[in-house]
């Protein structure tokens, strides 16, 4: 259970820095002549509130405990 926490948390990290990197890419390029740019950000961010909604869930539900500070 505890590496597929792991596993879970790694690929939607890559999702986030993937799109962010897709922006950059599309802001070299088109030179803010197209909206790619807009788009990948877009994703980014609903990568990171889609991310933040899950946590939240697993958390309800049981399937994540806090263990604070020590």
């Amino acid at each position: 259970m505890f590496t597929m926490k792991i596993l879970v948390a790694i690929i939607g990290f890559i999702l986030i820095l993937g799109s962010l990197g897709a922006a950059l890419v599309f802001l070299m390029r088109d030179k803010g002549k197209s909206n790619r740019t807009v788009t990948a950000l877009a994703m980014r961010v609903g990568f990171s509130i889609l991310m933040f909604v899950l946590i939240l869930a697993a958390y309800k539900m049981g399937w994540i405990q806090p263990t604070g500070i020590r």
